[in-house]
């Protein structure tokens, strides 16, 4: 059986050769254009390939060339600022060869490979290293030092290596056994890298987003689902988290959404300015952009390599924020490929591995103990786009089975404009309990205490709301009266929050404890005052209140909440004297 075989059968995407040797999952060249497949099952002596580009045109009996290599990713200096398509091709390069549109056939590298980068050794000759350990610094972009790592499959002992300016090609280190290292290393997509240990998450990942700091925390190395209807701010909520989110690293994944809304991320990236450094987001930020138009086998392949590249910069002892925006059309990519390999449905006509590759994906995210002994960590945020909002869908629930957070988007709250559109009564997350101990260490003592109080009060409105409905709010005692107010100053003043404002778009997390501590003061101020014979009326508009809701789209807001709050219980006391 040689190297080369022929096309035998064609079905989209999907391609049977036979007369060639193969192993699972290794990269061919398929046709007289050389398109790029994988093969992804052996039936004796046909190989059956999943080809990364459109396949019109070509033909049964045209030749197909095996490369004995998988799929695997380039990594090194360069990766920083780049957007490439699903196999890790950068769309600016393609651009240059071929102009707007993408034509088959056409290959580039990952990065530069005749750039010349500072390379700063950090361990010296005799030193002896194994896979994963650091052994020198390029600073990549203004904010980010990329360290040069050992390849995981290699060890030994340093018989040479020098700092100087090289290109990510060239030998920078030497082993006595004769191995070299360059910058640059490959990686198969669909292998985790190696790690010591994982650890357990107790950090939040901060992101400046009330709603998700406050009532449902994300831990570093978690994962999360964000399922929402269509129009329900999946997108922005995942531009917000990858703009304000303290992770050193993003990764995002555009998967198969539409090329409109990819274009708009694809514009407003390079402009975002890092809040925490005033240099552009995109100095931190690697971009995969596969659009519902590009062929689904790359697809399904560019959510693997994003993952690949987030655990790279994890074992730099980076903490990485990876956005998959959608998995549900990478679901449906695995499904057209699943159908064309006619094999056997499962539940809507996805395919019967369908959880467990979901889980796969989500299990690379984690908090670890790096090779070099460094901490870092993977987060992954997937959103979910079912068809007509349903959760009850194979994709969603199989997501849900993994994920420890759900932000639940919700068709109504955006339609009420009501951002971020995330159902309180419905999300969840599994981590506070792992997470109290660093809320109470890092923001106050009684944090955890607070959100519950929130929480109970929001759970408490929709019970009364349902009475609200049926006989009006009038009808109810006055201390209801009271907690409806309460839970709506909850929703107005804390858990709505403009995106797009200079100020309110990013909350630090001391503020949304201060801001969350107001409310509970005005309610109990407000509950005293009633006590002594005050109106609810009066109570509650008082003018220091509205003034105290409006500030927090004011800029020094978290200095002058505190003399905001005593003003309003000052009025609010003050009403009993009126009357």
């Amino acid at each position: 059986m040689s190297k080369e075989g022929v096309i035998y059968r064609i079905s989209g995407p999907v391609v049977t050769a036979t007369g060639m040797s193969a192993g699972m999952y290794d990269v061919v060249r398929v046709g007289n254009e050389g398109l790029m497949g994988e093969v992804i099952e052996l039936h004796g002596e046909k190989a059956v390939i999943q080809v990364y580009e459109d396949t019109s045109g070509i033909r049964p009996g045209e030749p197909v060339i095996n490369t004995g290599e998988t799929l695997s990713v380039s990594l090194g200096p360069g990766l920083l600022t780049q957007i490439y398509d699903g196999i890790q091709r950068p769309l600016p390069t393609l651009e240059e060869v071929m102009g707007v549109f993408i034509t088959r056939g056409v290959d580039a590298d990952a990065f530069d490979l005749e750039k010349k980068w500072t390379f700063e050794a950090v361990i010296e000759k005799g030193a002896a290293v194994e896979g994963g350990q650091v052994i020198g610094h390029v600073q990549e972009t203004e904010t980010i030092v990329h360290k040069i790592m050992v390849p995981p499959t290699m060890s030994g002992v340093v018989k040479d290596i020098k700092s100087g300016d090289f290109n990510v090609t060239e030998t920078v280190c030497t082993l006595e056994d004769g191995s070299e290292i360059q910058m640059m290393q490959k990686w198969p997509v669909r292998t985790p890298r190696p790690y010591r240990q994982k650890y357990a998450p107790d950090t939040p990942l901060i992101t400046g987003m009330r709603i998700l700091d406050f009532l449902f925390p994300l831990a570093k190395g978690g994962a999360a689902g964000i399922p929402g209807p269509f129009g329900s701010g999946k997108t922005v909520t995942q531009q917000s988290l990858a703009k304000y989110s303290d992770a050193q690293i993003v990764v995002y994944i555009g998967c198969g959404e539409r090329g409109n809304e990819m274009t708009e991320v694809l514009d407003e990236f390079p402009h975002l300015i890092d809040p925490n450094t005033g240099k552009p987001l995109m100095n931190r930020t690697v971009m995969i952009a596969n659009t519902s138009n590009m062929p689904v086998a790359a697809r399904e392949a560019s959510v693997y390599t994003g993952i690949t590249i987030a655990e790279y910069f994890r074992d730099m002892g980076y903490d990485v924020a990876l956005m998959a925006d959608s998995t549900s059309r990478w679901a449906e990519a695995m499904r057209e490929i699943s159908s064309r390999l006619e094999e056997m449905p499962g539940e809507e006509g996805y395919p019967a591995y369908l959880s467990s590759r979901i889980a796969e994906f989500y299990e690379r995210a984690g908090r670890v103990e790096t090779k070099n002994g460094d901490d870092g960590s993977v987060t992954v945020i997937g959103a979910v786009s079912p068809p007509g909002g349903d959760i009850s869908e194979p994709v969603s629930q199989g997501t849900l089975r993994i994920v420890k957070v759900f932000w639940g988007l919700d068709a109504g709250l955006a339609r009420q404009r009501h951002f971020p559109a995330i159902n309180w009564l419905n999300s969840y997350s599994l981590y506070p309990q792992s997470l109290n101990q660093w809320f109470r260490d890092n923001i106050a003592q009684d944090f955890p205490e607070i959100r519950t109080q929130i929480s109970g009060l929001l759970q408490i409105e929709a019970e009364l709301q349902e009475i609200v409905q049926l006989v009006g709010s009038d009808a109810l005692p006055v201390d209801q009266q009271l907690t409806l107010e309460v839970a709506r100053m909850i929703r107005e003043f804390f858990l709505q929050q403009n995106g797009f404002h200079d100020v309110d778009a990013y909350c630090d997390i001391h503020l949304q404890y201060s801001m969350s501590k107001a409310i509970l003061s005005f309610q109990e101020a407000a509950k005293n005052a009633m006590a002594a014979g005050a109106q609810l009326n009066d109570v509650v508009n008082v003018p220091a209140r509205t003034a105290l809701m409006r500030g927090r789209f004011e800029k020094g807001y978290i200095d002058t909440i505190d003399d905001m709050v005593k003003s309003m219980v000052d009025e609010i006391a003050a009403t009993v004297e009126d009357n």
